[in-house]
Order: C-alpha cells, then structure tokens, then sequence
C-alpha cells in the first residue's frame, strides 16, 4: 500500500511518534564521523575513507548485497574502533541521543564484549564502559535504556556460557538479558544449550537471533531448547505456515505456538532485504504475522549499515502494509510490554508516555486532514 502525496503521515510526524526499539546492534549503528575519529584516536589505518559521507554510503553498499555473511563484514572496521573504554562509552552516549533524536522513549541495545578486547580490556570493564554511556546518555536525554549480552554461535559453548554469566553478573547495573547473534547455518543454538539453561535458572531474559538466514528448525530450536522469550527477526517461521493468496489456511504447531504463547517477534523489515532474507520489502510475511495477531515489532538491527532509523521502519510499515496510527501504537505498546524490564516500569511507559504521546499524534493528525480536506 504506497502513501500518497497528500498522506499526513509525514516523516516528521512519525519521527514525533513515541517509539520502542528492541533490536539494535551497538556496533551497528555507530555514526560514521565517530567511527573516522575514533580510528584517528586509535591509529587504526582500516577505512576504505575518511570522509563521513563516503564512509557511511559505504557500509550501505557493503551491507546491501544480499547476504548475512556479507553484511557483517562492516562489523569488522566499527569493532576495531570501539577497543578502548573511552570509545565504548562514547558509542553509547551517542546512540542514547541519536535514540532521543528519532522519537524513542526506551530502547534495548545488544552488542558482544568478546569483539571488543583487541587492546586488552577485561569483559567486565568492557560492559561498564557501555553501560557507563548509557548512564549518561539517560541523564543527558532522559531515554532509557537496557543493554542485552550476546554470544556468538560459532564460538565454542564455554565461551556462551561465560557471557550469560557476565550478563547476570551486571544484571542489577543495566544489563536486561542474553542472545546468541551471528551467522546462523551450520551453528545451530541447541550448541549453546549450558548457557541457556544457565541464564534460565538464574530467571533472567533470553532472546535469540533465529529464523533470519535459516529456515524454522533455528526457531523451533531457539524457543524449545533455548527457551527464548522473544526471537529476533523470526522470518522463516512463514514456513511453518500454508498459504494461499495471502490468506493463512493452517499453521504448524511451531507457529501455532508462537502466535498462542505471545512471543515476541523483534522483525527487521529492511535489514532483512539486505541480508537477503527476502527479496523485496513487500514479500516480507510481518503482513501476514501483523494480520493474524502475532506480537510483532518494528526494529532497525543495524541504523548504520542499513542507513536506516526507526521512524524510516514505521514509514515502511505504513507504506507498504498500510498501518495506520492505530496499529502503529498497538506495535509500540507489544514492543514495550515485551520489554526485558520490570513490569511496574513497562507499564509507567506505556501509560505515562505512549498512550499520551499518540493521543497528542491523533489530535495532530486529525489536524493535518482537516486542513488538508480544504485544499
């Protein structure tokens, strides 16, 4: 569904929009003058350039090509960057207000300690300097934050394991949960399994990347083995459904159980066109999952490679699936009350901020149209 000329929706009135993120990489979203200066600072002579703008057209064209493995390669010159404390911390900070910048009110930020300590640093120092970021950064702009661990799926399960116990260990400091992130074909999560089991006796948070560049055996796994609470992208899982002419006729009993236990979908429209988890923006199933009540929501997964905001999602979903600002709010509220946070806190956001904020967008919008109507 394309907007039209006239359509009030505008980018500034959804960048107005109060908003929940629940899936960004830290790493990813880095801006690109910060990566340039920071690898002045740090000597590092890895830039295909030193031009911000060049820099930044170049991690999209990098990431763009339709593969996970390739879209990752970006990772490699933002990692080598963010070696010291004095650099993570400053990442963080900046995404707070790049955050703050694009409307959301809470946001989630996941980024794995183990690429961070080419210069030495300790896991434990390497998460106080993120969180010591995040900190200000909600000081400073009044967003808050919570901060999610990740293991790596090709790295050996006792390094997993490490990870959930450091993610527990900052548990009461600003770390909200666990996941398990990487190329997914040939490292199953079900490897990971300790670490899982770990992270569950201790009743804290797991998420999983599952269902992006493999089919919905890596769901299956992340949900009954791992014991996710929500799945990050979860694209295959349309294979777990028959359909014809867009209609569901019957649902596998992994999607069945998803749809009926109210797990989190975290979807990633564009990022997953330019992993090449669909072909095209339209092809993507968050319609189908939107239109039969799945918990869905909207996320960026990496805002640098991907050159993209979270307002720019939401003009997605409007355009292309034709949510309204009624459905738009009913993914923000999902989005926070699967928040890995306290109850009490999810449910302050909600009705202290959200619920307000859209009140005041439809009061904006009815606005815009009826001064539209007349011209």
């Amino acid at each position: 569904m394309k907007r039209s000329t006239h359509d009030p929706m505008t980018p500034s009135f959804m960048r107005s929009l109060p908003k929940v993120l629940l899936h960004d990489h830290l790493d990813g979203g880095v801006r690109a003058a910060t990566v340039i200066e920071l690898a002045r600072d740090q000597k590092y002579g890895g830039l295909p350039t030193t031009d911000p703008e060049e820099l930044g057209k170049w991690f999209q064209r990098g990431a763009q090509r339709g593969s996970l493995p390739l879209f990752l390669e970006g990772f490699e010159h933002t990692c080598a960057v963010m070696q010291t404390e004095e650099a993570l911390e400053r990442v963080a900070y900046e995404t707070v207000e790049d955050m703050k910048n694009d409307g959301i009110v809470y946001f989630e930020t996941r980024f794995a300690p183990v690429f961070h300590t080419g210069k030495g640093l300790h896991h434990e120092r390497i998460v106080r300097s993120v969180l010591r970021g995040l900190e200000l950064g909600r000081k400073t702009f009044g967003v808050e934050s919570g901060l999610i661990l990740c293991a790596m799926r090709h790295m050996k399960p006792e390094a997993s394991l490490e990870v959930a116990e450091l993610a527990v260990d900052f548990r009461n400091q600003g770390v909200v949960g666990f996941d398990l992130a990487g190329e997914e074909g040939g490292y199953p999560p079900k490897k990971h399994v300790d670490a899982f089991h770990f992270i569950q006796r201790e009743n804290f948070n797991i998420t999983v990347h599952a269902g992006e560049a493999f089919g919905k055996e890596s769901i299956w796994q992340a949900v009954q083995w791992c014991g996710a609470h929500r799945i990050g992208h979860a694209t295959r899982l349309i294979e777990d459904m028959r359909i014809k002419d867009g209609e569901v006729l019957s649902m596998g009993t992994l999607a069945q159980y998803v749809l009926d236990k109210r797990i989190p979908l975290e979807i990633c429209l564009t990022s997953n066109v330019h992993t090449g988890a669909v072909k095209r923006v339209e092809d993507h199933p968050f319609g189908i999952f939107h239109r039969y009540r799945f918990r869905v929501t909207l996320n960026t997964d990496d805002r640098l490679m991907s050159g993209i905001t979270l307002t720019d999602e939401y003009l997605t979903a409007h355009r292309e699936f034709g949510l309204g600002l009624d459905e738009l709010e009913k993914l923000t509220i999902n989005a926070m009350k699967s928040a890995f946070i306290p109850y009490k806190k999810r449910i302050a956001i909600i009705y202290d901020i959200i619920k307000p904020g859209y009140a005041k967008a439809r009061t904006v919008l009815k606005s815009k149209r009826h001064r539209g109507s007349k011209e």
